[in-house]
């Protein structure tokens, strides 16, 4: 899918290829943590909280290529794909999983997604769900996430491409909502 962005610049949105598409997640994500952002950029424009390595991100890709929006050699965005078996890669995810132990339906988790601050606005937030949706919704019912609380305008994105709340909890790191976007 091709769509367009920033001054009339095209992005194509589609599963992620190889290991450059995997080291733009990880510049893009740095680029994205609290610890990379001011107080004020953090609260305005979100941010992303868990860090992933390559090797996690291989292993990730390995069972299900993540989604990632491109325009020329360049990342615009990226949505992770992270199906249960991989709870144990990342530690820190543990109290999420715990809570969703329960749903006796298809689902995986959608890892984390980012958009790149010259691409925000564009488009680029629901292109990378409407992929997950068209790549996935045969194999799976749903796609579970969390956002801390502190994230607004991630958690307005999340309810304008569908997504609703299952519960909120508060784990040592933060107060957290967990959405669903079913697709049944």
């Amino acid at each position: 899918m091709t769509s367009l962005g920033p001054a009339g610049a095209l992005f194509e949105v589609g599963r992620v290829r190889d290991v450059r598409d995997l080291e733009q997640i990880l510049d893009l994500q740095r680029r994205n943590l609290p610890r990379s952002l001011d107080s004020r950029t953090a609260a305005e424009q979100g941010f992303v909280t868990v860090e992933h390595s390559l090797d996690v991100l291989r292993r990730m890709h390995e069972l299900e290529p993540s989604i990632v929006a491109r325009s020329g050699a360049s990342l615009a965005g990226y949505a992770l794909v992270m199906p249960v078996a991989c709870r144990s890669f990342i530690p820190v995810l543990d109290p999420m999983f715990q809570r969703l132990e329960g749903l006796k339906r298809r689902f995986y988790v959608m890892g984390q997604i980012c958009v790149d601050q010259t691409w925000r606005g564009r488009g680029v937030f629901d292109a990378l769900y409407r992929a997950h949706r068209d790549h996935l919704r045969t194999r799976y019912d749903l796609v579970v996430t969390e956002v801390s609380v502190r994230n607004t305008r991630s958690l307005r994105a999340h309810e304008r491409v569908g997504f609703r709340e299952l519960q909120r909890y508060r784990d040592s790191t933060d107060d957290w909502v967990i959405v669903a976007w079913d697709w049944t």
